[in-house]
């Protein structure tokens, strides 16, 4: 699964220049321990144009309209083998697809009390992009956007940390991800995720499992105190 992700320093202009954004520019500030409930960027596609937005991550279906205290289910993964059937993802699979900017992520692996993050990246890219899905719902008056991030079965180096990784685009599939005239045909084959060899893992901080850090030194190896990066 994916539970933690960074979008680091990773700049406005990047984003408008690769996605052709007309709009203001986001504040968006370093983040390295980006967790569910929190705000991030997205990227969608509405209308006649693209924008780039912050949403909660943690999916709230449209038709969600109690407190967000009584969602009891997980929505910040959704599985691509059956996101297009389930009743909160449905949707936005067809009509809501999104790209959530990344330039790396966590894993975790090892007994309970005793595990041990990692700190994943995709090879020759500075940045990512994840294949999400976006919603939007009124919740006690007020409109709340949110997003998940797809998942699929491993390839082999997600294999040796996990029995999930997120669904990772390849830039030149943003195009057909995005635009919500594709049908379920024409964007299956993107969620296989990336094939072997694509990507590069190592130790991470073990203070990266606690919400409340936040720093460049999560991603490399320490245990809880914050590292002096070279």
């Amino acid at each position: 699964m994916c539970g933690r992700y960074a979008l680091g320093k990773l700049e406005w202009w990047i984003l408008q220049e690769m996605f052709k954004l007309q709009q203001a520019a986001l504040n968006m500030q370093p983040r390295w321990n980006i967790a569910p409930t929190q705000d991030a960027p997205i990227i969608r596609h509405v209308e006649d144009h693209r924008e780039a937005v912050m949403a909660r991550w943690g999916l709230v279906p449209h038709f969600w309209s109690k407190p967000l205290s009584e969602m009891k289910y997980s929505t910040f993964n959704a599985k691509s083998e059956t996101a297009a059937s389930t009743a909160s993802f449905r949707e936005p699979f067809r009509k809501r697809r999104c790209i959530v900017p990344a330039i790396g992520f966590y894993e975790w692996t090892g007994e309970k009390g005793a595990k041990q993050p990692w700190w994943i990246t995709v090879a020759g890219q500075e940045w990512f992009g994840f294949a999400g899905l976006w919603d939007r719902a009124e919740i006690e008056g007020q409109m709340v956007e949110s997003f998940t991030i797809l998942t699929t079965p491993p390839n082999r180096e997600m294999s040796q940390l996990h029995s999930r990784m997120p669904v990772i685009l390849r830039p030149d599939h943003y195009d057909l991800w995005l635009d919500p005239a594709n049908d379920r045909e024409a964007i299956d084959p993107l969620l296989a995720g990336l094939p072997d060899d694509s990507l590069r893992f190592s130790e991470a901080n073990t203070a990266v499992g606690n919400v409340r850090k936040e720093g460049e030194w999560l991603t490399v190896p320490g245990d809880g105190v914050q590292a002096r990066l070279v």
